[in-house]
This record gives structure tokens, C-alpha cells and sequence, in this order.
């Protein structure tokens, strides 16, 4: 691994010639994001300068990287630390400025938040190597989806763009809100694919844009029983990924077979199609719309004692995967709610309210924390390989540590050192 210096300061040449802003990343994350690929997505979004700034719009994209890594640091602060290791490097001129908050806030706004969705876009692949055991199951990556609620300050422009949840006389939330679902990578918790809008958007709906742009079909996909509908299992199997979701107990299940592990066939019909159905008495008008699936029912107890009947429906058959087997997989799917408490517990300040007080600069840095975070995600999953381990058994809060003291202890990397595959 490598470490990469975060420099800020005039385009003063140094002694062999490179500018100072030629130099720059975030430590072993600038492996998985580094400054070619930022360039290129530079370039892409229309966001490559004609003219030198004191914070060229490279540094401000490592800049708001590194800033989700000190949450609890103002802007200027975060600067300092990032260039504290230059006074240990030869060769560079010692004359550089640490800009104010109003300028920083200003070269955001300049940046936009299309550079950060399109470089998380670009990086954020898989990372499990195929055959890993954790990470797949009947051949297929393991992947799941969920969402999660994010509080943003209360501004007059946050409110207007992303609004409250509850109501305003009685349940209101004390901060405007942004709704964010992301699809993970089971084995490895590396966020690969997200979607972000107001707190007025439901789940399902940014589900499905999240399983249209990223899901494929070398994937398993798992989801709780808030994501089911005939609809979206139309959409996430239209993908050629396979299936595995909860489902609510009063979704008319009818046993059509029952196979040897104790799960059963069944199929699915438009909730509107059912309605006919049964008005009718016609089954017939169900024929161009059963879906066949399959059907695993189990039992688990609660802390209290209580037990709770989960309900699987699946496109795995019996002869690729049995039913003990799957619902061990489906319990894999709570290993993404970690995901966000990663984020919100050890990456953003303790409030757990973001930074941001313009809609625009919100979804930047909301892009900034996915990419940070499957960036350590990555560094972890090579940790774990090179120990013989697995990713779940290395500690994220460790993890993070270590980053950030790679970062404030700075040294010399290669900006030609070749990244990850692009999607």
C-alpha cells in the first residue's frame, strides 16, 4: 500500500518541477479514488478549469472526501490536517495558504454534487474475488438493499428541497430529511450502487432506480418485506439477478407443490389481477401474469422469548439451493443495516446531522460519505485476504483510525499508480 500527501497551497513549482496541486490524495483511499479517475470524471461533468485557483476543483473533490473522514473538524481545520505532512517532504516550496471556510464553501458550490455521484458511480465495483464464501451463494454475488433516513440542517432551502418526516402539529422531525437507499455487497459491506431524494420519495421508489442502474444478473439480491411488490419483483428479476425476499404472512400464498426440504412452489399475480379473480371466479384472467416462486417458511425466537415466522419468497429452485441453506442467506441481509451504522456512528459527527446547508452541497457530501466509505471498505477487504481472515472479523472503528493517521502522517505516492477497473 502507499500514502498519498493532500496538498493545498500556490501553483509555486517545486524543485523538480511539479506544482503542488499535482500532488494530492487521501492517503491508501487515493488507491481506490484516485487522481486520474477524478480528472477524468472532472472532465466528464464539465467541471475541469480553464484558469488556477487556490482550490482547483481535484483538491476540492479530495477535500470534501477527506472532510467526511473529520466530520467533527471545521473546514479550515480539516485543511490543516491534511497538510500537515508537507512540512516532512523536500523539495516543495514552504509558502502555502489554508483557505477560509467562506472560500472552501464557495469551491464546493462550484464543484456541485454530479462530480462526487459520478466518481462513486465509476469506482464503486464489487469487491469480493469470485468464490469467496461469504460473499456468494448458487454462483450469484450476494447483494442486498435498504434504506435509511439522513438529517439535514434546518435551512429555509434543505426544508423547501427535502421537507420533514411526520406531521407539522403533531410528529414532525426536529431536522429536514434525506432518504438514501443503497445496494451492498454482503460479504465485503461495500456499498456498489445508491440513490438519493426527499424524505416525501419512498423506499420502493428509489429501490427502483437503485435495481434498474446497478443490479445484474450475477447477483442474488435480498430485501425485507418493505421492498416487496409484484411490480419490483418484475423489475429486479427482468435484470436476470435472482431473488430473495421477505414477504408480509398475509401475501395469499396457495402451496401448488411441496418439495422435499419443506418449502413449497407458489406464484405471485398483480395485486389488481387477484382483485378480478376473485370478483369473478375467472382464474383464467391470471394466466398472462403468474409469476412461479418458491416459498420457504421458518420459525425464529426473539430476546423475549416470542417467535416470528419468516416467510421467503425466492427464484432459487431445490436443485441449486436448499431451504436451511437460504434462509442462512437471507439472515446475511442484516449485515447492511451495519453498513449505515458504520457511517452514521463512526464516520459523521455525533449529532448525526450532515454538514451541509444547501440541497446541493447535502447530496455532495451524502456522495462523499458513500465513496469514503467503500473506499475503507476496500482496504479492509484487502486487509482480510493478506491476514487469511474474513472482512466481517476486522474492525471498521480500527480501520478508520488507521486511515485517518495515514492521512495526518503523509508521504510521497505515484499519481500513475493504476486504480481500480471502471465501471
Amino acid at each position: 500500500m502507499f500514502y498519498g500527501p493532500f496538498v493545498i497551497g500556490k501553483t509555486d513549482l517545486s524543485g523538480d518541477g511539479r506544482l503542488l496541486t499535482d500532488a494530492i490524495g487521501i492517503g491508501v483511499l487515493t488507491r481506490v479514488l484516485h487522481r486520474d479517475l477524478v480528472d477524468e470524471v472532472l472532465a466528464r461533468t464539465g467541471r475541469t478549469e480553464q484558469r488556477k485557483r487556490l482550490l482547483p476543483a481535484r483538491v476540492v473533490v479530495y477535500l470534501v472526501l477527506a472532510m467526511t473522514l473529520y466530520a467533527n473538524e471545521a473546514y479550515e481545520e480539516v485543511t490543516r490536517r491534511l497538510v500537515h505532512g508537507l512540512i516532512g517532504l523536500k523539495g516543495w516550496r514552504t509558502e502555502w495558504v489554508v483557505p477560509t471556510d467562506g472560500a472552501i464553501s464557495q469551491a464546493r458550490t462550484r464543484l456541485g454534487a454530479e462530480p462526487l455521484k459520478e466518481l462513486f458511480n465509476r469506482a464503486a465495483v464489487p469487491v469480493a474475488r469470485p468464490g469467496a464464501d461469504s460473499a456468494f451463494f448458487a454462483g450469484k454475488r450476494v447483494m442486498a438493499i435498504d434504506g435509511v433516513v439522513l438529517d439535514v440542517p434546518d435551512t429555509p432551502a434543505n426544508a423547501e428541497a427535502f421537507g420533514y418526516s411526520g406531521k407539522a402539529n403533531t410528529n414532525r422531525s426536529a431536522f429536514p430529511q434525506v432518504r438514501v437507499v443503497t445496494l451492498s455487497e454482503v460479504g465485503t459491506h461495500a456499498t456498489i450502487g445508491a440513490d438519493l431524494d426527499a424524505i416525501s420519495v419512498g423506499e420502493r421508489t428509489l429501490a427502483g432506480e437503485v435495481i434498474a442502474t446497478y443490479l445484474d444478473e450475477d447477483m442474488l439480491l435480498l430485501a425485507d418485506r418493505g421492498f416487496y411488490s409484484y411490480d419490483m419483483w418484475v423489475q429486479a428479476t427482468g435484470t436476470g439477478a435472482d431473488v430473495l425476499w421477505r414477504v408480509s404472512d398475509t401475501l395469499e400464498l396457495p402451496v401448488l407443490r411441496w418439495l422435499p426440504d419443506g418449502s413449497y412452489l407458489s406464484e405471485i399475480l398483480p395485486p389488481k389481477i387477484k382483485a378480478a379473480i376473485k370478483r369473478t371466479g375467472r382464474s383464467a384472467l391470471g394466466d398472462a401474469t403468474r409469476i412461479g416462486v418458491r416459498v420457504i417458511e421458518y420459525m425464529v425466537q426473539g430476546r423475549g422469548g416470542d417467535t416470528t415466522t419468516i416467510r421467503l419468497v425466492s427464484t432459487i429452485d431445490y436443485d441449486r439451493g436448499f431451504a436451511t441453506p437460504l434462509a442462512a442467506v437471507y439472515a446475511e441481509r442484516w449485515e447492511h443495516e451495519l453498513i449505515f451504522d458504520e457511517i452514521e456512528t463512526h464516520q459523521m459527527h455525533p449529532s448525526k446531522v450532515l454538514r451541509s446547508r444547501t440541497p446541493e452541497l447535502v447530496k455532495q457530501e451524502i456522495w462523499a460519505y458513500l465513496l469514503t466509505h467503500y473506499a475503507i471498505r476496500v482496504f479492509m477487504a484487502e486487509a482480510a485476504e493478506d491476514l487469511g481472515d474474513d472482512p466481517d472479523r476486522i474492525s471498521f472503528l480500527r480501520s478508520i483510525r488507521v486511515i485517518r493517521r495515514q492521512v495526518d502522517d503523509q508521504a510521497g505516492f505515484s499519481p500513475l499508480t493504476p486504480g481500480p477497473r471502471h465501471r
